[in-house]
């Protein structure tokens, strides 16, 4: 079974899960190194609220000579 998880890395190469992980057994795993930036939690929490806004009729009509 596959089963992916967040973790953090070090620079020194020390791997940190954010979440605690219960196995029977030992297990191989694939590390795979994310470059992009973490997004910060207020820019998630406010993408439903400005999302309402841009989201609309009238806001696609306000943009549609960029298309």
């Amino acid at each position: 079974m596959l089963q992916a998880l967040e973790a953090t890395i070090e620079a020194s190469g020390e791997i940190h899960l954010i979440e605690p992980i219960h196995l029977a057994h030992s297990c191989r795993a694939i590390v795979t190194i994310l470059e992009k930036p973490e997004i910060p939690g207020t820019a998630l929490l406010s993408q439903q609220s400005l999302a309402h806004d841009w989201e609309s009729p009238e806001e696609d009509a306000a943009w549609s000579h960029l298309q």
